[in-house]
């Protein structure tokens, strides 16, 4: 496959086989990943892989948060249970991490990179069959969330990637062309 024709084909993926993802390839895809431009290679990230019983803990949280945002009793342990199966039905998670840096502009550009790497990521995921979701669902905010995650004062959960063989793939949706998008301004 192409690179154009990777970037036109990746899809957002929610539903995913219920297979292993080699813990090995996603290490091999962050080597390569992490080669995104950086400005004075701050390089802010680090990465938090959960699979297998580990996920448990995070469907817990995320069952504990649903039940506590609905006011019926029967609805609360329905929803959350819903929350915890939707968490269970994850492969891997995979989040990503960056260290806050006190200086706005270089904190701006340390998110930029980051944000570049996660897409790095997700398309060299894709080569390999593999399809993912980035989430920056509430959850990454809640204390239990971050705590279960190792997530330390300072730093940002930029995301949480939910990583799997797609068990169906979303059609394209439409794009706006760019050059309906583009201002061209000649000095000349």
């Amino acid at each position: 496959m192409s690179l154009a024709q990777i970037i036109k084909e990746r899809r957002s993926i929610h539903q995913f086989e219920d297979r292993p993802v080699s813990i090995e390839l996603i290490q091999e895809l962050l080597e390569t990943a992490v080669w995104v431009p950086n400005h004075k290679l701050t390089e802010p990230w680090r990465f938090v892989l959960i699979h297998g019983e580990g996920r448990r803990r995070l469907a817990d949280i995320a069952r504990a948060g649903a039940e506590k945002r609905e006011k019926d009793p029967e609805k609360s342990k329905e929803l959350g249970q819903k929350f915890y199966d939707r968490f269970m039905r994850v492969p891997v998670f995979l989040a990503v991490v960056m260290k806050e840096d006190s200086h706005p502009v270089v904190r701006e550009e340390d998110y930029a990179s980051t944000s570049c790497l996660i897409h790095n990521f997700s398309l060299l995921a894709w080569e390999h069959g593999i399809g993912l979701v980035w989430e920056t669902y509430p959850l990454l905010h809640v204390p239990e969330f971050r705590s279960a995650l190792g997530i330390q004062p300072g730093e940002k959960l930029v995301g949480s990637l939910h990583i799997g063989y797609p068990a169906q793939i979303p059609p394209a949706r439409p794009r706006s062309s760019a050059s309906s998008l583009l201002t061209v301004i000649d000095q000349g």
